[in-house]
């Protein structure tokens, strides 16, 4: 059954316009069998520093909430430099780009630093067969919340987290079906310029 979703997209939608299910949930897939992130919950490792490259208010406050302090930096690449065919190869290659650039910055951090959790993530719609970036202006928010009215769409996320002690490396997928309702024509035209900050 679908639940009403809280959803986390570039653009705030109102909760009463949209009802989502997980497809397919998140997995940790195990391509670095040989490594590890934390040999206990995350919860229970005290002694550990994370970093979260992420611009997004509600990541941050998903972390918040759980009680969790962290630090925020920024990866400096071209995003548009990196593509993919496939939308879950596109927002993995993301991630570990954005990892690859903040552990280049960190290349002097010191040995004896306490452990520390890099989090990168990215995340893309797709709708009607077409993968759907951040918008990058108010005019383009507006014409994927119009596409979206009425339709199904799938938000495609991959999160990455990175040991930077180690250097091992887990992630996985998560795929909502994201379920829209119509949208008015005057809920669109009030999407603020903020949407696309």
């Amino acid at each position: 059954m679908a639940s009403t979703c809280n959803n986390s997209s570039s653009f705030k939608v109102h909760k009463s316009l949209v009802t989502c299910q997980t497809i397919r949930p998140l997995s940790i897939c195990n391509e670095y069998p040989s490594t590890s992130i934390c040999s206990k919950p995350l919860a229970s490792c005290d002694s550990l520093k994370i970093i979260i490259r992420s611009s997004s208010p509600a990541r941050r406050a998903i972390l918040s909430d759980m009680g969790y302090e962290f630090t925020v930096m920024s990866a400096d690449i071209d995003e548009k430099a990196i593509r993919r065919e496939k939308p879950e190869e596109l927002v993995k290659a993301l991630a570990e780009a954005k990892a690859d650039a903040i552990q280049l910055n960190l290349r002097n951090r010191d040995s004896r630093d306490l452990p520390t959790l890099l989090i990168t993530s990215d995340q893309v719609k797709v709708s009607k067969g077409m993968i759907r970036e951040r918008p990058t202006s108010t005019e383009e928010a507006r014409e994927f919340i119009k596409g979206y009215s009425g339709d199904v769409a799938f938000a495609v996320n991959y999160i990455l987290v990175t040991n930077l002690s180690t250097g091992g490396r887990k992630g996985g997928w998560d795929i909502p079906e994201i379920y829209f309702h119509h949208i008015p024509d005057e809920f669109i035209k009030k999407v603020p310029s903020a949407a696309v900050d």
